[in-house]
């Protein structure tokens, strides 16, 4: 992955987790890009608090969408509340994802771009209704 590309989305990745990590009290040591040399994981968060995030596709090579990778980081900062993969980390999980939306953080099925300036909405707060995008039809699957 070219160099600054890679920069680009971990500078993008430590805002962003810098903004889900203080609405929510939680405390991370550091957000890292993974080795491109680990192949069957998205994420992984350790119990000193470092979070690593895999920034592309493992056998494309090609960066992968940020959407991805808000998901995964959402995941690993939900394991710094509930270190398991119970019902308790999953609710949570959902939660911060939710919330990670309505902030215009997590775009599932948007291309990277810039955030809007505007900050995030206080939790259980109402996003103002944006008209639904247009899907695409598939004739085979």
């Amino acid at each position: 992955m070219d160099p600054l590309l890679r920069s680009e989305l971990m500078a993008l990745l430590s805002r962003d987790a810098a903004v889900i990590a203080t609405r929510f009290g939680l405390r991370y040591r550091v957000i890292e890009a993974e080795s491109p040399r680990v192949k069957r994981r998205y994420g992984v968060c350790f119990r000193d608090g470092t979070i690593r995030i895999r920034l592309a596709h493992v056998v494309t090579g090609k960066p992968l969408r940020y959407s991805s990778l808000v998901a995964t980081l959402c995941h690993e900062l939900a394991h710094l509340r509930h270190f398991n993969h119970g019902v308790r980390f999953r609710r949570f999980n959902q939660h911060l994802l939710e919330w990670a939306r309505q902030a215009g953080i997590y775009r599932p099925h948007a291309e990277p771009s810039p955030r809007p300036s505007r900050p995030p909405p206080p939790l259980g707060s109402r996003p103002t209704p944006q008209p639904a995008a247009p899907r695409q039809l598939t004739l085979f699957g």
